[in-house]
């Protein structure tokens, strides 16, 4: 018979997992600073202190490196919003407040990092992009309402930070500028160890309480939002990113989503209930659905694309 625990039983269960996974971090963690990855002598006054304000002419970024790069930075503003919302669901004591004021100071350099690049390159409009964070952080983070929790928080991020990361180091490839793409590297570098410690947090919770969280597991990927859903022209943005391979369908399910579910096994194990059994069953059609819109995704993309491709070569005929 499977245990079901309290969200303080579970957290206090769990922290010795959660301090041998924070040494283990501080261990692999690599400290960097933020101004070795801005090209500061590209950068020149806006008009309010004597210069030229920003053209688009000054931009050498495609509009595909513009909508990933903002899309990412904007994401990573929203900060406070996560911090808020994994504080409240983990703990402030021991490893647990120790972890999430890390977590979070390691965060906060990417905003900082890109947002430097930006303004000193002129990627993008400085002004419609602060309009545009004022929008989204006002907002906050958008989650459905039924998430709660440790574990629907900690199955939440593992999947959100690997998202991230395939989605910083393919805007690095698309910006054509070996400094972004160094920097969103260092970047990714991050978000990956991120990812392994909340995936070994979750697994972890598996193995405690196999119904609880594999029911939080099921609930977060069938309603799955990516964490910037709430910006200005997120889905406008988002299929323009998708169309071009910087975040699909397709890298969701093969990149994300089925490498965190074989980590865990969540296929092969053995020890859940009745209930369980149940969430697993929902998930794994939810997984087959997935699978079939990734081939219907991929079918819609290429004959968009063949259809640009035949516009072009009629517009130079």
């Amino acid at each position: 018979m499977t245990r079901e625990l309290t969200q303080y039983q579970i957290l206090r269960e769990l922290e010795p997992v959660a301090e041998e996974n924070l040494n283990r971090h501080l261990s692999m963690a690599k400290d960097w600073h933020p101004h070795d990855y801005v090209p500061w002598d590209q950068g020149r006054n806006f008009a309010a202190m004597g210069g030229a304000d920003w053209d688009p002419s000054q931009s050498t970024l495609s509009e595909v490196a513009k909508v990933s790069m903002i899309t990412n930075l904007l994401t990573e503003d929203n900060l406070p919003s996560y911090h808020r919302e994994i504080s409240e669901n983990f703990s402030q004591d021991g490893a647990w407040g120790t972890w999430v004021g890390r977590w979070t100071a390691e965060e906060n350099r990417h905003g900082i990092v890109m947002r430097d690049y930006l303004v000193v390159t002129r990627g993008v409009d400085p002004v419609a992009l602060e309009q545009a964070r004022m929008i989204h952080m006002t907002g906050g983070a958008q989650s459905p309402d039924e998430w709660g929790g440790f574990l629907d928080n900690v199955a939440y991020v593992t999947f959100q930070e690997l998202a991230t990361r395939v989605s910083h180091r393919n805007t690095g490839r698309v910006c054509d500028d070996p400094i972004a793409d160094r920097m969103l590297q260092r970047i990714a570098a991050d978000e990956n160890l991120h990812m392994i410690f909340y995936r070994t947090l979750c697994g972890a919770g598996l193995d405690l309480v196999p119904d609880q969280a594999i029911d939080a597991i099921t609930r977060v990927l069938t309603g799955f939002v990516m964490p910037g859903s709430g910006m200005p022209n997120f889905r406008r943005n988002g299929a323009l990113m998708a169309k071009h391979g910087i975040y699909d369908l397709r890298q969701h399910l093969d990149e994300v989503v089925a490498p965190v579910l074989k980590n865990w096994n969540v296929f092969e194990r053995n020890d859940f209930g009745p209930a369980g059994e149940q969430a697993r069953e929902k998930l794994a059609a939810y997984m087959e659905k997935l699978g079939k819109d990734v081939v219907k995704f991929e079918e819609q993309r290429d004959r968009l694309l063949a259809r640009e491709a035949a516009r072009g070569v009629l517009q130079t005929a």
